[in-house]
């Protein structure tokens, strides 16, 4: 059976912070070469080493998503795909700056309700931080909360949130990552005072976590260096593109923006996994089974030609789904019924990567001899053809090259150490994933189709 030591040994920690709230301190994070945290294990007795294995999303000591979602939503169906499940929706906010949110805004919209309705006295999330980009913070008001909106790729742990809210008395609203939900529910697990303060538990869906270099190397591409950078925006929207077609901007402490479409920008293919952290290669949980709600992208040919963006959202909890049934009647939201499995559509990379290309990647470490979690899911090279397991140990090897050729290109301070260091393997990687013109032309007449039906009920909504 693994324990933290195992995970931090092989490279897969992903530095939540679990182990440090657990252990009063004494495992704590540190901040890595690769701009990662990571537990730091030097000096911890057996016991701590214990408590923190039990915490820890990726020690086998630490129950499973299946384990904890059964124990908390007892009575609701499952599905191997997306979990225990409630109901499911694709909307957006109906009034509002839509802009401000990275997809339709109900993620700020349900918080704001929590907030507003005297559910929780503050939320628990990721927002600007000190000393560097993003961190955990605490809203305690609508105006904090707001001010914070929108997706951040960039690695965060909790341990100084939770030490600043705990035993306050008060009630929140923690928002996360499915591992961190899954840290969190360890806590609450065998705490009652956080089990009781944390009285809602968000999940975002999550492709996959990036280090501190994912930022500095766009911002450096549209002219602000690493050591310049005081602010990112990862989802600038655009009304002339599609709601995949977002941009990246940043902004240097001197007041200088530099801005470009993520996907012309060297690594901005969420395909190409450039800075996953090695954690990511063995996680399973793409809805954040053990949230009381999940929300994400509806990445679903009918939504994503909307420029403003549009939330899928499974709900586990009553209270929850009621918020948003609530929201609905009222107008304040549009929603959409989904089944399951447009649900699970709506993220198809994301299981190819987390179901077939986990099975291929634990039975290449274990025939390699090399440790690996327990997973629900099988090793199995076999599940995929051999085409589709070389792409998945191309992207593995890509995401390993670009940390060590990033860090590189930061000591010399050279951006074209990273460019040229990188450029040739995206360029094999896109050549062997390349669509087939067959398929090409049918995804471009499926948007066109889309947008034309979307301006055609525009317009019977004016008559």
């Amino acid at each position: 059976m693994s324990t933290i030591a195992d995970v931090v040994g092989c490279g897969s920690c992903v530095g939540c912070g679990a182990c440090e709230v657990a252990t009063d301190g004494r495992v704590n994070l540190k901040l890595t070469s690769r701009q990662v945290y990571e537990a730091t294990l030097g000096g911890a007795s057996e016991d701590d080493l214990r408590q923190a294995s039990e915490v820890c999303p990726f020690a086998d000591e630490s129950p499973d998503e299946d384990a904890v979602a059964s124990s908390l939503f007892p009575t609701l169906p499952t599905d191997s795909r997306v979990g225990r499940h409630l109901a499911a929706y694709a909307g957006r906010i109906a009034a509002g700056d839509v802009t401000a949110s990275s997809s339709g805004g109900l993620t700020n919209w349900l918080l704001t309700r929590l907030l507003e309705e005297g559910q929780v006295d503050g939320v628990v999330h990721v927002g600007p931080g000190q000393d560097v980009l993003f961190e955990y913070v605490v809203s305690t008001s609508v105006e904090e909360l707001g001010a914070r909106r929108k997706s951040q790729y960039y690695p965060i742990n909790f341990a100084g949130a939770l030490a600043q809210i705990r035993g306050d008395g008060k009630r929140y609203a923690f928002v996360g990552i499915p591992c961190a939900v899954k840290a969190v529910r360890h806590l609450t697990a065998r705490d009652d005072t956080l089990r009781e303060q944390l009285a809602f538990v968000v999940g975002i869906v999550c492709g996959h976590l990036k280090s501190m270099a994912y930022a500095q190397s766009f911002a450096w591409q549209v002219g602000i260096a690493p050591d310049e950078l005081a602010a990112v925006d990862f989802r600038v929207k655009d009304p002339t593109r599609t709601s995949r077609e977002y941009g990246f901007r940043a902004t240097a402490h001197d007041g200088r923006t530099g801005e470009a479409k993520t996907l012309s920008l060297v690594g901005g293919s969420w395909g190409h996994a450039v800075f996953q952290l090695g954690a990511c290669d063995y996680c399973d949980d793409i809805f954040a089974e053990t949230a009381d709600v999940v929300l994400g992208d509806a990445w679903l040919a009918r939504y994503e030609i909307d420029w403003r963006g549009t939330n899928v959202v499974m709900t586990r909890r009553a209270e929850i789904d009621a918020l948003f049934r609530k929201g609905r009647e009222r107008g304040q939201i549009t929603l959409d019924d989904l089944d399951i499995g447009e649900v699970a559509a709506t993220q198809g990379g994301n299981f190819r990567h987390r179901r077939d290309g986990l099975a291929v990647r634990l039975a290449d470490d274990q025939a390699a001899g090399q440790w690996t979690p327990r997973k629900r899911v099988p090793p199995d090279e076999t599940v995929v053809d051999a085409e589709r397991r070389s792409l998945i140990r191309r992207r593995r090897e890509l995401s390993r090259l670009s940390h060590r050729v990033f860090e590189e290109a930061l000591r010399r301070r050279d951006l074209r150490v990273y460019l040229d260091g990188i450029g040739p393997s995206i360029r094999d990687y896109q050549e062997a994933t390349k669509m087939s013109f067959r398929i090409r032309l049918r995804n471009k007449l499926q948007r066109e189709a889309w947008k034309l039906r979307g301006r055609l009920s525009s317009r019977g909504g004016r008559r």
